[in-house]
């Protein structure tokens, strides 16, 4: 009957928890080895010389064993079990804990009812420290998420919603909530549960630039391609017959189909600049020819605008690493905005700096005298189809996008762009490059 009861506990393999017991009877001896050791002897010298009989002996023996076969702990594992006493955790839970500090993302372990037991690094930066044994409700004020804790706690499973933090910056977390089966708090005996917070606002804002940037480019090409259309009916129609209308209209229409060649034009490089943009430029350019090249260049339109462009540079060259093509199109395109947005102040001052001992790179800034950019647009202006004054943009024959091809070419460059701007005074566009150039 007992033998029954005990299969019906431990299972039918009983020979696994014989062999089980044996080791560790084995590893009890073991630990006692020295103990054995001296009784042996003890007892092998009682037996020689004191009136002890041998059987006695073995006797005394036998019982040291038996003493050597109850519960021991040899002193590594004291010593852990005092280091887990002193820590108040199981080895389980202290595994977890640990294990959560290798997260990125944010992550709270909580006991029921939403006690605080564990934050992780992620955690305290993001919603600052806080004591064990407090509330959530101390640490998070968002209604939803105490609300999903509750209900995920009541029913024991699993559950995740969409947050939104909105100080001090707009972020997006996915917050989820689980429990962690089989770890239980080992002071208090109940389930615990992690709560996480994947971070999404990367790929919102991702989302967010690829919506509009579709929506900015349907209505920058619907524009001209209606005007396109408008004209051509109207030479079918009324103006049929009418030379002069009919110049008139091919006119605009040519500078409507130009207008939409520049946008396609533009967003062609755009998509080529992401497709290469992990991609380190290896060549090394000198500046000082090549940004020579595009004053000179640009001098024609400059004075047609009334604008004239002066160039300073070192007398030795600036070499940095870069692709040649690519570093025209920036300094054509920064130097081409300073003279018609700055048209006004009359000069364009194109200044090259090498780079210094003290470990700055070499710079390269680009300052008109004109009418100057609020603050508050300097921040977006290398945004795709972001435009201070939409009207002055397409008078100048601007698509939105020259900037932002600007920041992804540095971007690739590992080279930075600082904009510097005062109303009334002008703006100063300041490309730096890494003393390496990469």
């Amino acid at each position: 009957m007992a033998l029954l009861q005990t299969t019906k506990i431990f299972g039918a393999d009983t020979s696994a928890g014989m062999q089980e017991q044996v080791q560790r009877i084995v590893q009890r001896l073991y630990d006692a080895r020295f103990i054995l050791a001296v009784a042996a002897v003890l007892a092998l010298l009682a037996s020689l010389f004191t009136p002890v009989a041998l059987w006695q002996a073995l006797l005394g023996l036998a019982l040291v064993f038996v003493a050597a076969g109850m519960p021991t702990r040899s002193r590594a594992a004291r010593k852990r079990e005092r280091m887990l006493r002193q820590e108040g955790r199981a080895p389980l839970e202290s595994i977890v804990f640990t294990t959560c500090e290798a997260l990125d993302d944010p992550a709270i372990i909580l006991a029921p009812g939403g006690t605080l037991k564990y934050l992780n690094r992620a955690a305290v930066q993001q919603f600052g420290p806080m004591k064990e044994g407090a509330h959530l409700s101390s640490l998070l004020r968002s209604p939803a998420i105490l609300n999903m804790v509750r209900k995920a706690m009541a029913s024991g499973g699993t559950n995740s919603i969409e947050h939104v933090e909105k100080v001090p910056s707009e972020r997006w977390f996915r917050v989820r909530i689980a429990p962690m089966a089989e770890i239980a708090d080992m002071r208090g005996g109940s389930e615990l549960y992690m709560l996480t917070f994947r971070d999404q606002s990367e790929s919102r804002r991702m989302d967010r630039m690829r919506s509009d940037f579709i929506a900015n480019a349907s209505h920058e090409l619907r524009t001209p391609l209606a005007s396109l259309s408008g004209f051509v009916e109207t030479m079918r129609g009324p103006a049929k017959d009418d030379p002069e209308a009919r110049d008139r209209f091919l006119k605009i229409m040519f500078e409507q189909a130009g207008r939409m060649t520049r946008l396609v034009d533009d967003l062609l490089s755009l998509s080529r600049l992401e497709l290469k943009a992990h991609m380190v430029p290896t060549d090394e350019v000198d500046l000082v020819p090549l940004i020579d090249h595009i004053s000179d260049s640009l001098r024609p339109l400059a004075e047609d605008l009334g604008v004239a462009i002066r160039v300073h540079a070192p007398k030795e060259p600036l070499i940095v690493t870069g692709d040649r093509d690519e570093l025209i199109q920036v300094f054509e395109n920064l130097i081409e905005n300073a003279c018609k947005y700055g048209q006004s102040g009359k000069w364009i001052d194109v200044t090259m700096t090498p780079a210094d001992a003290a470990g700055k790179g070499v710079e390269v800034s680009i300052k008109d005298y004109g009418p100057g950019i609020p603050r508050e647009h300097v921040p977006r202006l290398t945004e795709r189809f972001y435009r201070v004054s939409v009207e002055a943009s397409r008078s100048k024959k601007g698509t939105g996008l020259g900037l932002a091809i600007v920041k992804h070419i540095l971007t690739r460059h590992r080279a930075r762009l600082v904009v510097h701007s005062t109303v009334g005074e002008g703006s100063e566009f300041i490309v730096k490059f890494n003393v390496s150039g990469r």
